[in-house]
């Protein structure tokens, strides 16, 4: 079984921040899977914009560099990635000095058939700036696409800052903000789950759910990156990621699979969240920050150690964990649990859907109690669906119970090679579905909701709590969840 490629209308792909490392890492092996696969060709160009003084062949080489060091080598094929470097061009250009937009202005085809796009891989303080000289020079068409790139703000007040200065040139429907996790193939999956199976909406529900736990969690730390100490696992993760997880998870059937039906879906669970504030935030929320271990067999620095000397003592949260709860007739009195932060036991990223216990077990004189049926969705790595049920265990001598999955392993299960997110999110520009994509108020919602919990955090003196790298956390993220007498879903793995 192999997927169908559809291709895409020829365009200009202008990429602000060229020589930065996410075009590095992501954008172009993105750019060049899609390629290979055969979703657009040499009409289409790829267009770098950055300071640094390269030509058109320095950029193409860096572009094959990209691809040698980020590209599955089984893909690796030289006549495709010579062709592909080709469609590479480079302009420098300093977004703040109005002279190198000429350049840029007769670089750009003057055709209504080709799509314009601008990727901001840039910092937000230049996406005002980038705008208006894109309207000044008249590059800017009423049709074109522009993606910015996160963290939009560090709270409400600077997102709004930041959103209102790219509107002043483009339009809402022509903004696309990039959250790469709604392009991961398992959590487009979580609508196909939901929506085109009539056994689970039925249940989907606090009538047969107990709750919900959603777990981001990585294994590496957060190492010299300055950025994480500006921003920390609340903002990094939760205000984003893991509250469009819980929308895809919580939102109500949209009426359709057009963009606007479905986040005005998601959009009504950001409302319906009950707001954390107060004395409340020290109930309902733990933040941690992860210390060193060292033995015999390994040593791993603390936060503490990582940080600049001028950075020493920060209280940035490198773990968070919360309860939350969907204010609505669907979810009301099901807990949402989220848990996510660096240095933790495993990297894994999932949703844990509990039901609730059968409400009567016939079953009094069997081996083994039955347990309640879970659902978990992993997100990466090992990409699945995994439904633990109870069966009895084969054999004679009488009823034994027997808790056992039905696993769908995506890997196992389609041949072909799954996609990454960013090549399916870039081509989503140029098709303009934006689908996958945060619509503004979406975005303003969910810092409404993350904003008292910060600023909480910030007026309180207590330091967050340390737990040792390698573990899953803070004691308080345990006895968060346990004083409702539930378990985190790994902990009884």
């Amino acid at each position: 079984m192999s997927s169908r490629i559809i291709p895409v209308q020829p365009f200009d792909y202008v990429v602000f921040g060229a020589t930065g490392d996410l075009t590095k890492r992501k954008l172009i092996p993105a750019l060049y899977y899609r390629f290979m696969d055969g979703q657009f060709d040499e009409t289409s160009r790829i267009i770098g914009v950055s300071r640094s003084k390269l030509s058109n062949v320095d950029f193409q080489n860096a572009a094959r560099d990209s691809i040698t060091q980020f590209v599955e080598k089984e893909y690796q094929d030289n006549e495709v990635i010579t062709r592909f470097v080709k469609i590479f061009s480079y302009i420098v250009n300093d977004v703040s000095n109005p002279a190198g937009w000429g350049d840029l202005k007769k670089a750009l085809r003057d055709d209504p058939k080709v799509i314009r796009a601008f990727y901001l891989a840039v910092a937000p303080d230049l996406f005002e700036p980038i705008a208006e000289q894109l309207s000044k020079t008249k590059v800017y068409r009423r049709d074109a696409r522009v993606v910015i790139e996160k963290p939009l703000g560090h709270d409400l007040a600077s997102s709004m800052e930041i959103n209102d200065g790219v509107a002043k040139i483009f339009k809402e429907d022509q903004v696309y903000r990039i959250d790469h996790y709604l392009g991961k193939e398992t959590v487009q999956n979580l609508l196909a789950l939901r929506f085109a199976n009539t056994m689970f909406e039925p249940i989907w529900n606090s009538a047969h759910i107990d709750h919900v736990q959603l777990t981001v969690a990585e294994s590496v730390g957060a190492g010299t990156r300055g950025y994480y100490d500006e921003s920390g696992a609340l903002r990094d993760m939760i205000q984003n990621h893991m509250l469009q997880l819980l929308c895809l998870v919580a939102m109500e059937p949209p009426a359709s699979d057009d963009a606007d039906a479905l986040r005005d879906e998601k959009l009504k669970v950001l409302r319906s969240l009950k707001p954390i504030t107060n004395g409340d935030v020290a109930k309902y929320t733990v933040r941690g920050q992860y210390k060193g271990v060292s033995s015999e067999t390994t040593s791993v620095a603390s936060y503490q150690d990582e940080l600049p000397e001028d950075k020493k003592g920060s209280r940035t949260e490198t773990f968070v964990a919360l309860k939350a709860e969907v204010e609505n007739w669907r979810w009301a009195g099901v807990p949402f649990y989220f848990r996510t932060g660096k240095r933790m036991a495993t990297r894994v990223s999932e949703i844990c859907i509990q039901f609730k216990p059968i409400p009567h077990s016939i079953f009094d004189h069997a081996e083994g109690a039955p347990k309640a049926n879970k659902l978990i969705i992993r997100l990466q790595p090992d990409e699945g669906v995994k439904l633990l049920m109870m069966i009895k265990d084969p054999g004679p001598g009488g009823m034994r119970l027997r808790e056992v999955p039905l696993n769908l392993s995506f890997a196992k299960t389609f041949t072909e090679r799954t996609p990454e997110a960013y090549e399916r999110l870039l081509l989503d520009v140029i098709r303009g579905s934006q689908t996958l994509f945060m619509r503004r108020d979406e975005l303003e919602a969910a810092w409404k909701w993350v904003d008292p919990i910060r600023e909480a955090w910030e007026r309180s003196s207590d330091a967050p709590q340390s737990y040792v790298a390698g573990s899953w956390g803070p004691s308080g993220s345990h006895a968060l969840i346990e004083r409702d007498g539930r378990t985190w879903h790994e902990d009884e793995d």
